[in-house]
């Protein structure tokens, strides 16, 4: 477990008492039913711009905190605990490859108003149905790019985009002429958008592709840990009061078996997924294995806490009208972004040399 500092345990716990005072799963569920255009409530995002939280990863002099990777992880977390939707992962992770590749003319033009909350930024990469940073077939030519990407996160409503092509990345304007997007409809009830871009004007960013995918994959890993904790704990409180058989279901030595499965298992992912947070804000050399090593443990775990959620809680955690479906849902998602298990298990071998 990360030792935090005053600044970021202060930070933690206003995003859990936000999230779990103002944005409950309630909250989702309304935001779920209502079925925004944006896939998340413009007026919570617009809260939590004004508690500084779109600009966590932005430097001060752009309008925003600078308090990190780690810091961001965990109010990714604390939001993942409730189901928050927000833009917030996507628009960090897109904002980090402006402030680590951006010119001083692009960052004055965007830095600002993403930490304010204007503008929402999301990253495109992947052209297929799965995480495939190698097959990349956008290209730019004499300053137009041209290519489609596939299940844009927040792709709907960003106002600017960080675009992997074969060459690197580049930055485009959202409401530039040739983009054009198609809403994906997920299980999650998320934004999930089909991204296109016909010769689009873009800015080169010099910084490389898989660095600002790491970052992303990093912040993925911090709400699915925030999902993991909470699954497991309305699992835990449930078992506490359910009575079968004249007794209580935590008394069933059984379940207390399955339960310490997953409270090991979480503190396993606590300490990866904050290694890698605290490794890229470190700048270490081994990013890329923690990042890896993170999203690979992560994924393991949150299929088991989600799927263990549903069926100890019985016929009710199969039912819409119980809050299980949506942990298990958002999981399946959050699960196959920036890679599955399996993608990180074989790279983290290939960086080890195996």
């Amino acid at each position: 477990m990360a030792a935090l500092n005053e600044e970021q345990t202060i930070l933690r716990d206003m995003a859990r008492e936000w999230a779990d005072n103002e944005s409950p799963v309630t909250a989702f569920r309304k935001m779920r039913n209502a079925a925004p255009k944006e896939g998340y409530d413009p007026a919570a995002w617009s809260t939590l711009s004004e508690m500084g939280l779109a600009g966590v990863v932005i430097p001060e002099e752009f309008g925003g905190t600078a308090f990190g990777f780690l810091s961001l992880g965990l109010v990714l977390e604390q939001l993942g605990r409730t189901l928050t939707a927000s833009p917030l992962a996507a628009t960090a992770s897109a904002a980090t490859a402006i402030v680590l590749g951006g010119s001083d003319v692009q960052k004055q033009a965007w830095l600002p108003r993403i930490a304010s909350g204007e503008t929402v930024a999301a990253l495109a990469v992947d052209e297929g149905p799965h995480h495939d940073p190698a097959s990349i077939q956008t290209s730019v030519t004499n300053g137009k790019l041209t290519g489609t990407k596939q299940f844009v996160a927040e792709g709907d409503s960003a106002g600017v985009f960080v675009v992997a092509a074969t060459d690197g990345l580049y930055l485009v304007d959202g409401s530039a002429p040739g983009v054009s997007r198609s809403t994906r409809k997920m299980a999650d009830a998320r934004s999930h958008a089909q991204v296109s871009f016909d010769s689009v004007a873009a800015e080169k960013l010099s910084v490389a592709t898989q660095a600002i995918v790491d970052r992303a994959t990093a912040a993925v890993a911090a709400e699915m840990l925030g999902l993991a904790v909470q699954a497991f704990e309305n699992t835990n409180d449930y078992l506490k009061t359910r009575i079968q058989f004249g007794q209580k279901l935590s008394t069933f030595q059984a379940l207390q078996h399955r339960m310490a499965k997953m409270f090991t298992e979480l503190e396993l992912m606590r300490s990866a997924v904050e290694g890698a947070l605290e490794a890229i804000d470190a700048n270490r050399s081994d990013i890329d294995q923690t990042v890896s090593l993170a999203k690979a443990v992560a994924n393991d775990t949150l299929k088991l806490c989600s799927r263990e959620m549903v069926q100890l809680h019985g016929g009710i955690g199969m039912t819409d009208e119980h809050d299980a479906g949506f942990y298990l849902k958002r999981a399946a998602v959050l699960e196959s972004m920036y890679g599955t298990a399996s993608y990180h298990r074989e790279r983290f071998a290939q960086l080890n040399g195996y």
